[in-house]
């Protein structure tokens, strides 16, 4: 098997398990609040990449110094960021709650949409196959998500989180070049656990409750969703072009579904079939590569270069 085959695989299990995880975050919604599961997850995620940064560290032969150096370097970002990480997980924390996994999976996705729009205001572009998306998920939103009296509540605080995650990809687009990733993930992931910790007294009546029964859910959205995911992220992206990886990392939405339909009993009707596939349509629609992101893409192959892991959600829908 090629270097390039073995990459698109391992970025297939991670869309799998980021997709199940919206099955995780459904189970969990039962037993404990909002902000106690983002507290818990989003510590046990800061603790599963802490191995992965040691090997690295080994790997690049760090020293000591440097080593303070990478830390030091992503504090600033890592508040920031985590400030937009902790916003969008209780959008979508709170979304999931009073929507199913699926519907959840599929209006989260449309940050693929968002983002290179929302680029602009950073001085991205936005490709002709952006508006094309949008007229392909725009109506597919309306028939997987209108009730005939609106947008229901929890698609709704779904499509808002939507378009915090985009903004929070744009920060991390825009930080990560000049420091360690992984170190800035950890950071982002500490920010939203502290904050999730002030929270959880502050809007639940019960704060920090029912961990014990919403054990296996935190675990799978903490350890498996991050430390698993993000590290087969990592390994994958080193021989995987940027538009291939935007193509199966924008399968996380059908996992979602899946894991819905096989977890949790979830049905979709006829409508919401077509909807979520036009959704998906307009998703892929959007990862198509320009003719200049295709040269760009050869060039960097021919080099060796390979892309750099960005903290979840997948930021390949960044445009440069």
């Amino acid at each position: 098997m090629s270097a390039a085959a073995r990459s698109h695989l391992l970025l297939l299990a991670c869309a799998a398990i980021w997709g199940f995880a919206f099955v995780a975050q459904r189970l969990g919604a039962d037993v404990v609040g909002a902000y106690t599961f983002i507290a818990a997850r989003n510590y046990l995620g800061a603790a599963a990449l802490l191995p992965l940064v040691w090997f690295l560290d080994r790997r690049e032969h760090r020293d000591a110094a440097a080593r303070r150096r990478a830390w030091r370097t992503v504090v600033t970002p890592g508040i920031i960021i985590g400030v937009l990480l902790f916003a969008g997980s209780a959008l979508q924390q709170l979304g999931i709650e009073q929507t199913t996994a699926g519907n959840a999976a599929f209006v989260t996705g449309l940050y693929m949409v968002i983002v290179p729009v929302a680029g602009r205001l950073f001085g991205h572009t936005t490709p002709a196959v952006t508006w094309a998306g949008i007229a392909l998920a725009v109506p597919g939103l309306f028939l997987l998500t209108w009730t005939g009296a609106g947008i229901g509540p929890g698609d709704l605080l779904c499509l808002i989180g939507a378009g915090v995650w985009a903004f929070h990809i744009l920060a991390v687009g825009k930080a990560s070049g000049a420091m360690d990733p992984i170190r800035l993930s950890i950071a982002q992931f500490v920010v939203a656990a502290v904050l999730g910790t002030f929270a959880a007294p502050l809007f639940e009546s019960h704060p920090f409750g029912g961990i014990e029964e919403a054990l296996g859910a935190v675990v799978f959205a903490g350890l498996v969703s991050t430390g698993v995911g993000y590290t087969l992220q990592v390994v994958g992206m080193r021989h995987a072009r940027a538009s291939v990886a935007a193509m199966i990392m924008a399968l996380e939405a059908v996992f979602g579904a899946l894991g819905g339909v096989l977890f949790l009993g979830e049905r979709l009707t006829g409508r919401g079939l077509l909807g979520a596939g036009l959704m998906m349509a307009g998703i892929l629609v959007t990862q198509l590569p320009s003719r200049r992101e295709r040269a760009r893409e050869e060039a960097a192959s021919l080099a060796g270069e390979s892309l750099p892991p960005l903290p979840e959600p997948p930021s390949t829908a960044l445009r440069p």
